[in-house]
Formats: structure tokens, sequence, C-alpha cells
């Protein structure tokens, strides 16, 4: 849906072509309520409506990294790269933007991409209230770079008593596979950042 000044807000007719069409009639009118909403000062509201969606991810994403430290990870701290969760926030949005119900209709995994496999953080429903059109997949990747020497001491326990947690890096680079749910010929989209 493309949102133009020429738009009639919430008209019967458009409403009743959306739904025959097979949209949510709660989806539609949603978005047009934003886009009424847009359309008053398109810049400002799309921008800050925007900046505030990627604010809230990049939070989910921290407290989500918080979580598994001590449940999953087993470490004592998780150092990220700066604007690890900005960046990745932005991406999440980008390949929620062509979905029929955007970002509320997402399921997210996070994994944690480990020197042994794959380790799986947490799943995350967008909006419960939504059935899932789409599932993305985000994969963090261990620094493996970081003092390699010092690490393989730390590690060997010689210095420390065993109740010594190791620190996780995570690797500016991350991975993000895109599955949609409501159509049997769409493939999967894979993004390597």
């Amino acid at each position: 849906m493309v949102a133009t000044s020429t738009l009639k807000t919430k008209s019967n007719e458009c409403i009743s072509e959306l739904v025959e069409r097979r949209y949510d009639q709660v989806c539609i009118e949603k978005e047009l309520d934003f886009w009424d909403h847009c359309l008053t000062e398109p810049q400002t509201n799309a921008d800050v409506t925007e900046d505030r969606s990627c604010q809230q991810l990049a939070k989910m994403f921290e407290n989500c990294l918080s979580r598994s430290k001590k449940t999953t990870l087993h470490c004592s701290s998780v150092l990220v790269p700066e604007k690890l969760t900005r960046r990745i926030a932005r991406e999440v949005l980008r390949l929620a933007s062509c979905e029929p119900c955007g970002l509320r209709g997402c399921v997210l995994f996070i994994h944690l991409e480990l020197n042994k496999g794959c380790k799986q953080l947490e799943r995350i429903v967008y909006d419960a209230t939504v059935v899932p059109t789409f599932e993305l997949t985000l994969v963090f990747k261990q620094d493996g770079t970081a003092w390699p020497s010092l690490r393989d001491f730390f590690f060997m326990g010689t210095c420390f008593a065993p109740t010594f947690k190791p620190v996780l890096k995570l690797s500016p680079g991350f991975r993000l596979v895109k599955k949609k749910l409501y159509s049997s010929s769409a493939g999967t989209v894979v993004e390597e950042c």
C-alpha cells in the first residue's frame, strides 16, 4: 500500500477491496491510521516512528544478550561492538517493511554462532495478537580474533579458580535469515552483514 495525499482514508470501498484480497481488516485499519498520521507531517512522523521502533528493537536485542549470558552462554559478560544492535534493528525493520503486517507479524529466533556450532538464545514473538507471517533468524557471531593466546591461557585455568567465567566478545558481523510463512512459493532470504 502506498500512502499519497489522494488516498481516501478509511473509505469503505478501499477497505472492502483489500479485505477481498484476504488482508486482515484490523491490520488494514491500523495501517491506514498510521498513514493518516504520517500524511500530516510526512518526514518527521515517519522518521520518529522508525527511529523509535529501531531503538526498541536494539534494546530488545541487548536485553536478550543480557539474559542469555547467565542462562545459556554461562559467561561473566558479553562485549557487543558499538552500534551493532542498532544496525541489526535497521536491517530487521527493512526486511519487515514489505510484509503484510510489518514487524508485528514477525517471529524472531536469536542464535549465537560459536566455534562448536550454534546456540539458540531466545525466541521472540513481536506481537502475540497477530498471526505470524514471517520468521527471522538472527545469528550473532563470536569474535574469534580477540587475543587468542591470552584467551587460551584463561581457559586452561592456571590463574583462576574453577568458577571463572570467560568474557564473550561478539563480532561486528551477523546473519539474518528470513522465511515467509504465508506463501508456499516464497523462498528464504539470507543476508550476511
